[in-house]
């Protein structure tokens, strides 16, 4: 009984490291930037940022371009997502398409975005589309990748299996392709929910007038560096937010795995 209460105290105290830990290096910076007496427009410390917080949520200058960001972080997510899945699926059937196809996805892929950004914003405008597309383009690659993969690590004795029942292209798919690509596919999304702000943030920066990169932009003209750190913890709770919806969506379809 003893032993049980101590091995639940030390997962209660493991809980809190990683709060602690935040905490811990939050008072560090605090105390840094005091002794430091470092200019805010260089570094702010943290009980500025989260007035500027404040300030920014109030005047209303914060929760829309939040809400721009987020929006195409999710559009961009579930179109590249689609794309993966449908090009994948192609792919993993045919092994011409593969060989056609292919080439040309992993040589779109060595071209940074940062360098198609403009060209996407020239085609699309400034508005919202070439932002979605940037995203979309992000997570393709990772997720395609994914999905490949896991289509080839089918068991082969269970692919034989349904070859020699005569199984239609429909039940190879709802019950062995799925099933068994599913884990590596969730793996992947989880990359991907992360990369697709990485994408948002790209297109905003290199052209918006709403969106947090819009604002980053904003700001850091102004020199109000407070504004900027304002906006990247915003990021990270985006980012953070969609990883966590992933592994949701994870513990949800493949609970029977824990």
């Amino acid at each position: 009984m003893r032993s049980e209460n101590q091995t639940e105290g030390k997962r209660s105290f493991a809980k809190l490291i990683p709060p602690l830990s935040i905490l811990g290096g939050l008072c560090i910076w605090e105390l840094f930037v005091a002794l430091s007496d470092y200019p805010a427009f260089i570094l702010p410390a943290p009980s500025r940022i989260v007035q500027r917080f404040v300030s920014a949520a109030k005047t209303g200058i914060l929760w829309p371009n939040v809400w721009v960001t987020f929006y195409e972080v999710l559009l961009g997510l579930l179109l590249g997502c689609g794309a993966a899945l449908i090009i994948g699926y192609i792919l993993a059937h045919s092994p011409v398409a593969e060989k056609i196809v292919f080439p040309y996805v992993v040589v779109s892929q060595a071209v940074p975005l940062a360098a198609i950004a403009p060209l996407l914003i020239i085609w699309f405008g400034s508005g919202i589309r070439p932002k979605i597309v940037i995203c979309a383009l992000t997570v393709f690659f990772p997720l395609l990748i994914n999905i490949l993969v896991g289509y080839r690590e089918l068991e082969s004795n269970l692919s034989d299996l349904f070859t020699s029942m005569k199984a239609g292209r429909w039940a190879r798919l709802k019950y062995l392709e799925i099933p068994g690509i599913l884990p590596v596919l969730l793996g992947g999304l989880r990359i991907s929910a992360t990369l697709s702000v990485i994408g948002a943030v790209v297109g905003e920066l290199s052209g918006a007038d709403a969106g947090l990169g819009y604002l980053i932009n904003i700001a850091r003209g102004q020199y109000d560096t407070a504004l900027v750190f304002v906006a990247l913890i915003m990021l990270m709770a985006i980012a953070l937010g969609m990883y966590g919806t992933v592994i949701m969506l994870e513990k949800l379809l493949l609970g029977y795995k824990s």
